[in-house]
């Protein structure tokens, strides 16, 4: 009933609470204590927890792969996830594990693919599976490692899998790059439905053009060269053994990737220092040593609204993709506490980005109480209309709190949005400091609303480690443990999310999910919806007490009517909607509204 959750939410922020210790800080460390691991494949999940609006639901080993025995073993790490009706493609260094998650609180570990080629990042679309290789040690055939095999020509770039049986994947074909894939993106454009595109980011050494034709080095005078661009892919769905590369955009170039372009090659963040910020300013400090820009590490395209977002190492890249083939840079921003621009993700309506900066790369401990609290997290931005087109503004950073241990990586990592209706809400990887989940419904006010989070896996021994990636799919959150495997998360409910809210985020249900593939969050009609728009205009004071007993009454009496088949379920529904014209209350009108015509 909504009048008990009205009562609930009112008590919840009737007063102030007294500050508390932040229960992730001082976490007891576990009992693995070999540094490598290499006696370990099943490693002790027993440090110390701490969990807040969320609940850890399942816990997996992560898959045992040939030519390596030991969990803590630096070829073999666990990487991205891709998403795809039951299943979980949880990418890996030395191949890929196919997760049967279709009871969340126990997914099942079906099928385990061994194809070394470092990254191993995936996306699926339909019956093919994208995985980046980037690592030197990779092959053609997927051998690299395994005994009495005999090395075959060396691969770097995107490999395809037929995974029209997701527990039987073929191996179909592989497009070479000049840098490898350390990342990658499909692209998709509205309408084509025979043809898609990915986008290759390759931070890594460039390749002889000995080894691979028409690969040049690093240049800020040949035109040629395989620096300052990304690799396009085009592929035939029904052909995908004719993938191939079809353009290298110079996004980093005075032309942004438009073509014919003849200005300077590199023209974007040389690196370096940046400037220190004066007291008061609101990005202070600054003053973080930032990289040169010369690649993208991470691109992530919303075709719906024809824009891609790319973290581009010293620069934010805001690209125009509605010609897929021909991404164009139309904005740059770069940051004075940004070391090393990670990854990106675009809120529902595709006016904020959220980019995430990896100072240290991902390799050391980078929250602790003596370091910035604008360094190594999130910047959010505003995507903005102007005479000269969409611009990003700064709006504000988030991290979460300082208090990792010395001997914990923790820096922002990969996320992806909550889709409760009416918020801009994500979910985000912090390494070893954990899963966060957070609010920036207000860009300039950003707020952590859950967390979970483990201890370091030693009292001394410092691992690279913890949650490479944390997605929501179709009702749960997913965490690739860099090291432990596959950890499924509920969301709770709390003051600052209701269970209205958890419930009507998991009716958004998506056939398939590539984090770096954005698509529309769509919600369709119902009560659940209703009834989480009511508790944000509860929360947010946006209906008086009178107000909020009033609609609650409504809602329940249409909702009794519906279930009688009475038509005049929606009449009740139009008429509270039509009382609903104060501040903040469209939101809950609007929902009324659209309810009321489905019935």
């Amino acid at each position: 009933m909504l009048a008990a959750t009205a009562a609930a939410l009112a008590l919840s922020t009737a007063g102030p609470v007294a500050a508390a210790a932040d229960p992730r800080q001082g976490l007891a460390p576990g009992t693995e204590s070999q540094v490598g691991g290499a006696a370990f494949t099943d490693p002790k999940r027993d440090a110390a927890t701490a969990q807040q609006g969320m609940e850890l639901l399942a816990e997996r080993s992560k898959p045992a792969y040939t030519g390596v025995a030991g969990a803590f073993n630096y070829s073999n790490i666990n990487s991205d996830i891709a998403f795809q009706g039951d299943y979980a493609f949880s990418g890996n260094y030395r191949g890929f594990g196919v997760y049967d998650v279709s009871e969340p609180s126990a997914p099942v570990l079906k099928t385990t693919v061994n194809c070394v080629g470092g990254q191993g990042d995936p996306s699926v679309v339909g019956d093919l599976m994208f995985v980046s290789v980037e690592s030197t040690s990779a092959r053609l055939d997927c051998k690299a490692g395994v005994a009495g095999q005999a090395a075959s020509e060396v691969f770097r770039g995107v490999r395809i899998f037929d995974i029209s049986d997701p527990l039987a994947p073929v191996y179909v074909t592989g497009v070479q790059t000049c840098r490898g894939s350390h990342t990658h993106t499909v692209v998709t454009k509205p309408g084509v439905t025979d043809k898609l595109w990915i986008y290759v980011s390759g931070t890594s050494s460039i390749r002889a053009s000995s080894q691979l034709p028409g690969c040049a080095p690093t240049s800020t005078t040949n035109p040629a060269t395989s620096a300052y661009r990304i690799d396009v892919i085009e592929v035939p769905i029904a052909s995908p053994k004719l993938a191939k590369v079809i353009a290298g955009p110079r996004l980093m170039d005075a032309c942004g990737g438009a073509v014919p372009c003849t200005g300077p090659i590199a023209t974007l963040n040389p690196g370096g220092t940046q400037p220190t910020l004066p007291p008061g300013d609101p990005r202070a400090p600054g003053g973080q040593r930032v990289s040169a820009t010369s690649a993208c590490h991470d691109i992530t395209a919303y075709p719906a609204i024809g824009l891609a977002a790319g973290a581009c190492q010293g620069d934010g890249l805001l690209l125009d993709i509605s010609d897929p083939a021909n991404p164009v840079r139309i904005d740059n921003v770069t940051d004075p506490n940004f070391a090393y621009w990670h990854s990106a993700t675009f809120n529902d309506d595709g006016t904020k980005v959220v980019f995430t900066d990896e100072w240290g790369g991902g390799g050391a401990a980078r929250c602790l109480p003596t370091d910035p609290d604008n360094w190594g997290g999130n910047a959010i931005f505003d995507i903005v209309d102007t005479a000269d087109g969409k611009k990003m503004e700064f709006a504000s950073y988030y991290k979460i709190p300082n208090v990792q241990a010395s001997n914990e990586v923790c820096v922002a990592h990969n996320g992806n949005l909550v889709p409760v209706p009416g918020r801009d809400i994500m979910v985000q990887a912090w390494y070893e400091g954990g899963v966060s989940v957070w609010d920036f419904t207000d860009s300039s006010a950003p707020k952590e609303l859950g967390f979970f989070d483990r201890g370091p896996y030693d009292a001394t021994v410092f691992h690279q480690g913890g949650y490479w990636s944390a997605y929501w799919y179709n009702g749960e959150v997913y965490g690739n443990e860099i090291f432990l495997g596959l950890d499924v998360f509920g969301l709770t409910a709390s003051a600052d999310l209701s269970a209205n809210e958890i419930a009507a985020a998991k009716l958004a249900r998506v056939p398939e999910l590539n984090a770096q593939a954005q698509k529309p969050i769509v919600h369709a009609p119902s009560f659940t919806l209703v009834r989480a728009r009511y508790d944000q205009a509860v929360r947010d004071g946006s209906l008086s007490t009178e107000q909020a007993r009033g609609v609650a009454t409504f809602v329940d009496r249409a909702e009794g009517f519906a279930k009688k088949g009475q038509k005049s379920a929606g009449a009740t529904l139009r008429a509270k909607a039509g009382q609903l014209t104060g501040e903040g209350q469209a939101g809950l009108a609007n929902e009324l509204l659209r309810l009321a015509d489905s019935l």
